[in-house]
């Protein structure tokens, strides 16, 4: 389809004058047909380079447009937004950001077993600031309880043979701090199920390698069962143990020498104990402001921890952190 297009002002044409261009004229001189068909031609190719210059303008004008919008997506602060979007889009590289905190653990399924444990937790009020006993000096140290008047009280747990799946749940659920004093014979099974523990507030202290007693033992062999532990224990967990428990609660001077030679600070007894449910007292009917509890891995793990938490609670005390009282 040939375009319409009309005779630009100031050209000449067939009978006719000149045309004013800016202000001045031209001649009239005779116009063959030859070169109305390039005047013709001249005049289609203006026509076309002038739709051209429009559809450029068109495409810079949407260009402009999207990359205004794509502006507004992302912001005014140069940080990255979620962009929603009907259709793919290309990838493009994001800004570095923080990692991403863990997803809650999921709310307890309504048939859980731990949830009848959850209405007998205590509340307790915030721990108080620490008041560290020490430095501790000596050759070895003995330690069944924390010298403090602090309102506070210390729950252990040893061994490690009982892996009772509430435990988790139950530490997660009393949000208080444990120390637990682990054998690494135990734990060749499910090294991992400790790290869950870890995560929701245990600490991991040393409780030799394959649980003897080490009273009257040679040096050498205490110290395969206490160092040994403590490197095992670190490489497992990601911190070495600085506090021991020899099993039993049996020691000698060995015993309390090997413990600081193997870079830990004190070797620990306990004041009160727990099992099936039952807290045993060795001084009195209370749990005192210091005192260490002691609680094992055992089948009836749920009852001992709800027991030792209610001892400590109806003493006016919290737990507290054994690590964190000692320099």
């Amino acid at each position: 389809m040939t375009p319409r297009f009309a005779a630009p002002t100031g050209s000449v044409v067939p009978g006719g004058s000149a045309q004013p261009i800016g202000g001045y004229s031209r001649l009239r001189r005779p116009v063959t047909v030859t070169a109305m068909r390039i005047q013709k031609l001249r005049y289609v190719a203006f026509w076309w380079r002038s739709v051209l210059l429009r559809w450029r303008l068109v495409g810079v004008a949407l260009l402009v447009t999207t990359a205004v919008a794509a502006g507004l997506g992302v912001g005014l602060s140069g940080g990255s937004a979620e962009q929603h979007v009907a259709g793919p889009v290309p990838l493009r590289s994001a800004p570095a950001q923080a990692p991403v905190p863990p997803s809650p653990t999921p709310a307890l399924a309504p048939d859980d077993p731990v949830n009848a444990y959850l209405p007998r937790i205590p509340e307790f009020g915030p721990v108080p600031a620490p008041e560290p006993i020490g430095p501790l000096v000596g050759p070895g140290v003995w330690v069944s309880r924390i010298p403090t008047q602090q309102p506070v009280a210390f729950i252990t747990i040893d061994d490690g043979w009982t892996k009772h799946p509430m435990a988790a749940s139950l530490f997660k659920a009393a949000k208080v701090p444990v120390t637990l004093f682990l054998s690494v014979n135990a734990l060749h099974d499910n090294p991992a199920y400790f790290q869950t523990l870890q995560a929701n507030g245990a600490v991991i202290e040393a409780h030799t390698l394959t649980h003897p007693s080490l009273r009257g033992r040679g040096r050498a062999f205490q110290q395969h069962e206490i160092c040994g532990s403590a490197d095992r224990l670190g490489e497992w967990y990601g911190r070495r143990p600085v506090l021991f428990r020899p099993p039993f609660g049996e020691k000698d001077a060995t015993t309390l020498e090997v413990t600081r030679e193997c870079g830990m600070k004190a070797a620990f007894f306990w004041t009160e104990t727990v099992d099936k449910g039952i807290v045993r007292y060795q001084v009195g009917n209370q749990v005192r402001p210091g005192d260490i509890l002691l609680m094992h891995f055992r089948p009836a793990f749920p009852e001992d921890f709800i027991a030792a938490l209610t001892a400590i609670h109806a003493a006016g005390l919290t737990p507290a952190l054994l690590e964190d009282y000692l320099v």
